[in-house]
């Protein structure tokens, strides 16, 4: 009896054919090699398949296939033994040498059409892909076989990891169950401020059009960049950074008085909650270049701005605390006001608690009589008075500050050339901007994309695009679980753990409900043989009839 593992391949082969991407990687990757025994196309899918099922690394995909029914990942049992770590190295270089922006662009357009998405509404952010070792011949970009290979280098590393070099991931989501439509890699010294002109003229293809919103973070508000969208027909919204000269005025005019709030909109849990109150600033103002500028006031953000500022003044008294205890030591290094002075301005600018503490450095000199000279006491001896300066600290919070402060808690500026929006419209559309990081939550935590056991950043590039994939096939697959459960008006499936209910289901949670389905098939010389396979719960049948494939496991 031989047993293979089926899991939650048939449904992810009905997403994909669907999506035609075995199509798509066929008419754009290179020639394929006639001494190939696994097309590139196969191979690449097989990739895919294991990072949205079992996530092993590069090296044991073969493996990993050998566990599967071979004709769900496009193979034949002869097959099987050639799919090893070369041969995944190598698709990899023949997807890097194909037009991978042509290649993506293609399926996400035929996903829009065949799924339907909305694509009025698109979002937009970046992350970092830490990287692992020294990657010294990569330090710089260059042209490899015409294509252009990116530097691996250090920037800022939103992972805290400042010793590690990194690669920079742009990604694009619809409001609209929070698809992928497009990504891009840069080399890791690179800034996302100078990638939203190139992104959204490759949105405007996608799209067809240039009237969808554009929302991104703080790094779109650049004159330039706002100026380009506005111009060429675009509609943008973004925050304003802190380092602009409107934000400043208002927060300075929210100190010295009451401001004028009108409530806005109250946001609610599931089970009618309270979560967060928002207000409005009226009247609203427009910003140096003649844009929409809106203030609003979150209650929530109020209370974490507060905690913020807690913590950072927690943190600056310890540190001084520490400081303190080293000044009155014996030993102490701290001989010099200047020294001190620096220590102290250092521990407020570490802690960001500048203005909130005031601080004192008191001096102290303390007299202390020593022998003039060496040798036992006597009626005649001398002693020499000899001054030693110490220093010793002492401090306090300024209220008046801490109470001028408070009260731009809460506040943030939103920026749009948008008019026709309400500033409710506005607001509920830049909420959705976390949907995106919940899309890079997935990439390094669902499908662990760093580290990468990759040496040729090529490879690394092509890996990106496959991971790229993987994310647009899983937002797929759980917007459609959604959309059939609203259909029907199904508000929860048991798939937590005990049966508990589940209201917005993963495609990670579907995966994992499959994982143990498995094909047996007995066999003897005399008899034909008889095919055994798992039977699949109620739960799971229910969400095969909701996806709409209930024969997915028949075959």
């Amino acid at each position: 009896m031989t047993s293979h593992r089926v899991a939650a391949l048939p449904i992810l082969d009905r997403v994909l054919t669907r999506l035609r991407l075995a199509v798509f990687l066929r008419d754009h990757l290179p020639r394929e090699d006639s001494r190939s025994r696994v097309p590139t196309a196969t191979a690449i899918l097989i990739l895919l398949k294991n990072l949205l099922i079992s996530r092993e690394p590069l090296y044991g995909v073969g493996e990993w296939a050998s566990r599967y029914l071979p004709e769900l990942l496009g193979l034949t049992p002869t097959q099987l033994p050639s799919l090893n770590d070369d041969r995944v190295g190598r698709c990899l270089d023949r997807l890097f040498d194909a037009d991978i922006p042509s290649l993506t662009l293609a399926v996400v357009t035929h996903a829009v059409r065949e799924f339907a998405v909305d694509l009025d509404e698109l979002h937009n952010d970046s992350t970092i892909v830490t990287l692992h070792g020294d990657y010294e011949t990569a330090d710089r970009e260059r042209t490899l076989r015409g294509k252009l290979r990116l530097a691996v280098t250090h920037g800022h590393n939103t992972d805290h990891r400042p010793d590690l070099k990194q690669l920079l991931y742009i990604l694009t989501v619809s409001r609209d169950g929070a698809v992928p439509v497009h990504f891009r890699v840069e080399s890791g010294n690179a800034t996302d401020d100078r990638s939203h002109s190139d992104t959204w003229k490759i949105l405007g293809e996608l799209t067809g059009r240039r009237d969808f919103l554009y929302v991104a973070d703080c790094k779109l508000a650049t004159a330039e960049n706002m100026a380009h969208l506005h111009h060429n027909g675009g509609r943008f919204l973004t925050i304003l950074p802190r380092t602009r000269g409107e934000d400043a005025a208002f927060r300075e005019s929210l100190r010295e008085g009451p401001a004028r709030w009108k409530p806005l909109h109250d946001k609610l849990d599931d089970q009618g909650e309270l979560i967060d109150r928002y207000r409005i600033h009226e009247p609203e103002a427009i910003t140096a270049e003649g844009y929409r500028l809106v203030w609003y006031s979150s209650v929530r953000k109020a209370e974490l701005d507060a905690l913020t500022r807690h913590k950072r003044i927690e943190r600056a008294t310890t540190a001084l605390t520490e400081l303190r205890a080293k000044l009155t030591s014996p030993r102490t290094r701290y001989r010099d006001h200047a020294k001190v002075a620096l220590a102290v301005e250092a521990i407020l600018r570490d802690s960001e608690a500048e203005g909130f503490l005031i601080v004192a450095i008191e001096v102290k000199t303390t007299e202390t009589y020593r022998q003039e000279r060496r040798g036992r006491r006597g009626p005649d001896t001398r002693y020499v008075r000899v001054e030693a300066t110490r220093f010793d600290l002492s401090w306090r919070i300024d209220h008046d500050r801490l109470a001028r402060e408070a009260r731009c808690d809460g506040v943030f500026p939103l920026v749009s050339n948008v008019t026709t929006m309400s500033a409710l419209d506005l607001l509920l559309a830049y909420k959705q901007q976390p949907r995106i990081e919940k899309r890079f939550s997935q990439l390094k935590t669902d499908f662990v994309v760093a580290p990468v056991f990759l040496k040729e950043v090529s490879r690394i590039q092509a890996l990106l695009c496959v991971y790229f994939l993987a994310l647009l096939t899983e937002s797929l697959l759980e917007r459609e679980l959604r959309r059939a459960m609203a259909r029907d008006g199904i508000e929860s499936l048991p798939l937590y753990p005990e049966g508990r209910a589940c209201r917005r289901p993963t495609a990670r949670r579907v995966m994992d409900l499959f994982e143990d389905v498995q094909h047996h098939e007995l066999a003897s010389e005399a008899q034909t043989a008889v095919v055994y396979r798992t039977e699949l719960t109620r739960l799971q049948r229910q969400i095969l009839r909701l996806l709409a494939m209930p024969k997915a496991y028949s075959g």
